[in-house]
């Protein structure tokens, strides 16, 4: 369970931050992050209302709050990031917070991974790197770039162990995604007052209409960032948060594999050994599981 769950995290991740980057080339990052966010809220809501949700609060809801304060942070750097320089080296360096903040708390709360584990582990960390074909020579991706995709590492390393310790129970998880998702809301639509109000256009010369075209992809983004969220904290419960962290972070496959296919963005060689390597560390990873 650990495994597919993990693995559905990365699916999700990879397509919504493919979208989110999109996007982004064509709205403000801070637009991108607050619409897909409220209509994610939106549906979340009716999901918690069906289910009766809401009659899991607890103080356990408080990871749930520091997860939304956190995540448009995290989503702002890295559509920003996404827009600025190349998705197939953004996106893997995106994903080592992702890695390394849920291994260490995995490790702090006592998991020891085993051998074949460990192995698996290294090389699908080493797979998802190389998948974003490091630029050993030539011209250096932005500074600004890697500086923005670093915050959003360990931001979304934080929101992925944020939200595994805020519900216990499948109820209780869509009342923590809700509540983080309207956090987000708040957090993302103050910075984006703040920004129109520094003279920042929210929207382009189209206005509202350009929003009304793209509302089906805004959606995809952000129902698929709350599924993802929602998958990892799954695999994290049922499983060694170590596996879980890994498999989900092979997103970054994904997204090249994405930007290949619909924007034709050629895979270098390094990348292609990138996504082979990190699929075999995924089965050793599913096979230990």
């Amino acid at each position: 369970m650990t495994a597919a769950f993990a693995l559905a995290t990365s699916l999700l991740w990879g397509l919504a931050d493919f979208g989110g980057g999109l996007l982004t080339r064509r709205f403000h990052a801070l637009t991108v992050v607050v619409v897909s966010q409220t209509l994610a809220a939106v549906v979340l809501g009716g999901i918690v209302l069906a289910t009766g949700g809401w009659r899991e609060v607890g103080p356990q809801l408080w990871f749930a709050v520091a997860a939304g304060v956190v995540g448009p942070v995290s989503m702002l750097c890295f559509y920003r990031a996404l827009a600025l320089g190349p998705m197939g080296v953004v996106s893997p360096l995106g994903s080592l917070g992702t890695v390394l903040v849920p291994l260490g708390v995995g490790i702090l709360a006592g998991e020891r991974p085993g051998l074949l584990q460990a192995t698996g582990m290294a090389v699908a960390v080493a797979g998802v790197l190389l998948a974003g074909g490091p630029r050993l020579g030539g011209a250096s991706v932005a500074r600004q770039t890697l500086v923005l995709t670093l915050i959003s590492a360990l931001g979304f390393g934080a929101v992925m162990a944020l939200i595994a310790q805020a519900s216990t129970t499948v109820t209780g998880l869509f009342l923590a995604l809700f509540v983080q998702r309207v956090c987000n809301m708040a957090v993302g639509g103050t910075a984006l007052y703040v920004t129109v109000r520094r003279g920042t256009p929210a929207l382009p010369a189209e206005g509202f209409a350009a929003v009304r075209r793209t509302l089906p992809a805004l959606a995809f983004v952000g129902i698929a960032d709350v599924a993802a969220n929602g998958t990892y904290a799954v695999a994290a419960q049922h499983g060694p948060v170590t596996m879980a962290a890994v498999l989900a972070s092979l997103y970054p496959v994904v997204t090249a594999l994405a930007a290949l296919g619909v924007l034709k963005e050629r895979m270098r060689a390094v990348q292609t050994a990138g996504a082979s390597l990190a699929v075999v560390g995924s089965i050793l990873l599913a096979a230990h599981s």
